[in-house]
């Protein structure tokens, strides 16, 4: 972030005022933040999140509004210039009566100078947002020919011309109802350049002796040639430079520094190693560009091979599994999306054993804290450029202004230790087979996206020559056009079978992806959060209109109910349909993490589809709204752990194998029980098994023939590393609804002590997919368990709101897999 040293700063951010452009409807406007969740806070419309008041607010984003504010001005001596960024979309900004700025980028940064439109004392300053659903509209129909969007995800058209967050317009998991405003920085600032700010791009070169070469290629205006002091700060070693132009008709200084570290301490990715982290700045007049960056060297393998290409990431020399998931906007509505709830979020992965995460090209270049927050949590970021599942125009104004956005989000953004990967966009080139008007002039389209693809390519490498590319995801490698959802032989893989076509969680293993970037199955909100957009009794049914409303992929319900009868018994009533949905949810991604883990080296990643939700809805996040966790989130912790052990069936053989994966870079040793619960319940030791794991492998433990897990009976795995890494998984070869699932006889017991709930669970016999729901939001010690005949667990349940503690003791219900279909 650039922040203002030593000159004049206007915040504009605060309470302006907005007005439809009618006049109809008036309210104070909170500046950062969205136009709509400060017409809920005047009561002007109902939140939309609620029953299905979606569709009774998007007639505010037809409108044209106006935000204005007033402020004083001393009449300093200038320039001074206007500096916004995420103005979302189409705008003009006007500063008494005088028009400063035209916006059509959200994605972009705006600096105008705007000396001559002030004026010394009280001065008036406008945003006035033009309707992006019209204007839209409008560049669709002045465009040569018809670009086709995505309207099986957007049920309002065309804003493939826009800028601007294509979920914004509703997608398989968002809500449709395009939210616009200000979200970013609105500031007046005295600056001695308006139009070319300070730019860093930090560059590190890592060398055999662990030195690390530190190079700062520093970029700033020089228009009177005199030069400029540039102070340049470097984990504590600081150095005095004067920059000049390289001529007198330049107008910029371009210079580069260099700091030799001796043996520094390096940054590694969460689970392999601690998040070092350096102060690092450089100052120039009243600039200041300050971060904290990590020093860590990522390359991305992709290598031919035998099969096709690999498709790893390799950390400070070592190959790193990548565990994760996708990441989308942190709330449909950006006011929402506060650092707070974005902290929760994030933790929640890394809580889950991730490392990981892809934000996704249909949201938005999040936040400066977004990414300071993966630096410090060690979240490798997979970072897509905003463009997903559409077809985009490829005339000379619309790639220079994606030129300009690219090269400003790569400026801004590359020096985070976190970002390891750009990738040029999200599923354009599937996308040119899913349109009549593609398929039929293949040509045309294609062309246009090669351009486009092309221009986002040179405009990431005009800011960083040395950034990891990736063109699309999914894609099996460069200038590569093919099916890559379906080809597991190179590149990365998006892999669908599973949900879209209705296959069985086995299908999973027919693939052998190298690195799978999305894949995932649905579920439903958890049952507390249902009831938070739920009108009445009369909405707790899958069928109900308010349900319906809060799934947004065609078919999504039925698919979830025909899955759920193949391999569940019938759900005793609503409640435990959403719970057993999120248990079928967790086992379906565990189904595909295990088997692709147990394939290393040759898969070197898997991130499912989605760490969180946007809005309360039907959807493949492993996290509820507003980041509790769902079943499947207790589940991936597990399945994720750096040491576990899985059961993999082998398809030759009829039998299965016990392997174990180690993502360590240490040796590390592990003691397996094998146990094998009979139709009765009752447990019976199998067999004891000690072994060593090597660093970052997968190996087979033991080998099962076809009849040593008798039919009806169920095999247990209890574990427990040498690095603390313990847990159990269970692994039956028949659908849970033909075992003969016995009564448990769970007894439970639930007291308040020291701001938390804690839970006293014991079975008589084996217990199946343990789940403790208290009705509010929070966090629980653990869940989704497993307990075997006459074992007890303790669960400790912390709510967000301590005052609802008590709410909790008298509402908790304790659900199994036995209960959920008695």
């Amino acid at each position: 972030m650039v922040q203002q040293a030593g000159g004049a700063e206007i915040d504009l951010a605060g309470t302006w005022r907005i007005v439809s452009a009618d006049g109809k409807h008036k309210a104070d406007y909170v500046v950062p933040g969205d136009v709509h969740s400060s017409l809920i806070a005047a009561g002007i419309i109902p939140d939309p999140y609620i029953g299905r008041n979606e569709y009774d607010v998007r007639w505010v984003a037809e409108l044209e509004w106006v935000a204005s504010r007033k402020f004083k001005w001393d009449g300093g001596a200038g320039p001074w210039h206007l500096d916004v960024d995420y103005l979302d979309t189409v705008a003009e900004i006007r500063i008494n009566g005088k028009k400063v700025l035209n916006a059509v980028n959200c994605f972009r940064r705006y600096r105008p100078d705007v000396t001559k439109a002030l004026r010394r004392g009280e001065n008036k300053i406008e945003i006035r947002f033009l309707s992006n659903v019209t204007e839209a509209a409008k560049r669709q129909k002045a465009h040569p020919y018809f670009v086709p969007y995505a309207a099986q995800n957007c049920p309002i058209p065309d804003t493939n011309f826009l800028r601007k967050p294509s979920c914004h317009a509703g997608w398989d998991w968002n809500l449709a109802i395009m939210p616009f405003g200000a979200y970013g920085r609105v500031a007046l600032r005295k600056t001695f350049e308006a139009d070319l700010p300070l730019h860093v791009i930090v560059t590190q070169r890592h060398l055999p002796n662990g030195n690390v070469e530190v190079e700062f290629s520093v970029a700033g205006p020089d228009s009177d040639n005199r030069g400029r002091d540039v102070v340049l700060n470097c984990g504590n070693v600081i150095r005095q430079r004067q920059y000049k132009g390289k001529n007198a008709n330049s107008g910029f200084f371009h210079e580069t520094e260099t700091f030799s570290l001796s043996k520094p301490k390096l940054w590694w990715p969460a689970g392999s190693g601690e998040q070092n982290l350096i102060d690092v700045s450089v100052r120039c007049g009243t600039e200041h560009w300050k971060q904290r960056i990590g020093l860590r060297n990522i390359e991305l393998i992709n290598e031919k091979d035998k099969i096709g290409a690999r498709f790893a990431f390799k950390v400070n020399g070592k190959e790193i599994f990548c565990r994760g998931a996708n990441w989308i906007p942190a709330d449909a509505l950006p006011s929402r999306a506060t650092p707070e709830l974005t902290r929760k979020l994030l933790q929640a992965a890394v809580d889950a054993n991730m490392n990981m995460i892809r934000v996704w090209g249909g949201g938005y270049y999040e936040q400066d804290w977004f990414y300071d927050l993966c630096d410090e949590l060690g979240l490798m970021v997979w970072q897509d450029f905003q463009f997903s599942c559409n077809l985009y125009p490829a005339s000379e104004e619309f790639l220079w202004e994606v030129w300009h956005e690219v090269n400003e989000q790569v400026c801004r953004l590359q020096h985070h230790a976190s970002i390891a990967l750009w990738c040029g966009d999200n599923e354009l080139i599937g996308a040119l087979t899913w349109f009549p008007e593609s398929r039929a002039n293949r040509d045309r389209y294609l062309v246009a996206y090669d351009r486009l693809n092309r221009n986002i390519e040179d405009a990431a490498k005009a800011a960083d020559p040395d950034i990891n590319w990736w063109p699309s995801s999914p894609s099996s490698g460069p200038l590569n056009f093919g099916d890559a959802w379906h080809d597991d032989r190179s590149g990365d893989m998006h892999f669908w079978s599973v949900w879209h076509e209705g296959k069985d969680f086995e299908h999973y293993r027919d693939v052998s992806p190298r690195f799978c970037s999305e894949f995932g199955f649905q579920s439903y909100p958890s049952l507390h959060v249902v009831k938070k957009f739920a009108t009445g009794p009369d909405d707790l049914n899958i069928a109900s209109a308010v349900m319906e409303s809060h799934q947004k992929n065609v078919g999504g319900n039925a698919r979830i109910a025909e899955t759920m009868f193949r391999y569940f018994r019938f759900p005793s009533d609503f409640g435990n349909f959403c719970y057993l949905s999120q248990v079928q949810q967790g086992l379906a991604v565990k189904t595909a993490v295990e088997y692709w883990r147990s394939l290393k080296p040759h898969c070197m990643g898997t991130l499912y589809w989605q760490l969180n939700d946007t809005w309360p809805v039907a959807s493949w996040s492993g996290l509820d709204h507003g980041g509790g966790w769902k079943a499947m989130h207790y589940m991936a912790r597990r399945f994720f752990s750096p040491v576990a052990v899985m059961a993999i069936p082998d398809k030759t053989s009829g039998g299965f194998v016990i392997k174990a994966v180690n993502d360590r870079l240490e040796r590390q040793k592990i003691s397996l029980d094998l146990i094998v619960l009979d139709p009765a319940g009752r447990a019976k030791p199998f067999k004891t098994i000690s072994a060593t794991l090597p660093p970052d492998c997968a190996v087979e433990v033991v080998k099962l023939k076809r009849g040593e897990l008798p039919p009806g009976h169920i095999l247990i795995m209890d574990f427990e590393a040498g690095d603390g890494s313990k847990g159990r998984a269970h692994f039956s070869n028949e659908p849970y609804k033909a075992l003969n699932i016995v009564n448990p006889g769970l007894t439970q017991s639930a007291k308040i002590k020291e701001g938390s709930l804690v839970i006293s669970l014991k079975a008589k016999h084996a217990a199946l997919f343990i789940v403790a729901e208290a009705g509010v939001d929070g966090r629980y010690s653990d869940n989704v368990i497993d307990l075997l005949p006459g074992e007890s667990s303790e669960i400790i349940f912390t709510p967000d709101d301590p005052t609802n503690l008590q709410h909790a003791l008298n509402n908790l219900i304790i659900r199994d897999l036995y209960s959920s279909s008695h």
